[in-house]
């Protein structure tokens, strides 16, 4: 079942504004109570971690900056 594009522009803001600072704040905790590893090792991490986030959530964040494909035509006077 697809979602409709208001949902999936609820859905998304909801993704953004809760749900990815605590992935973020998560992130963080558990890989400074492993251990600090050195910078790079952690850049890599890091990279990893915002590209992870983002695969699985793409069909939610396709097509929201764009205009509602389900509203009905605007009168252009």
């Amino acid at each position: 079942m697809a979602l409709s594009y208001k949902t999936r522009r609820r859905l998304s803001l909801v993704i953004l504004l809760v749900l990815l600072p605590a992935y973020i704040v998560t992130a963080i905790t558990v890989l400074n109570w492993l251990g600090r590893p050195p910078f790079l090792i952690e850049l890599l991490v890091y990279v990893a971690l915002g590209i992870v986030w983002a695969l699985p959530l793409k069909a939610i964040f396709k097509g929201i900056g764009q205009a509602d494909p389900d509203a009905p035509p605007r009168d252009s006077r």
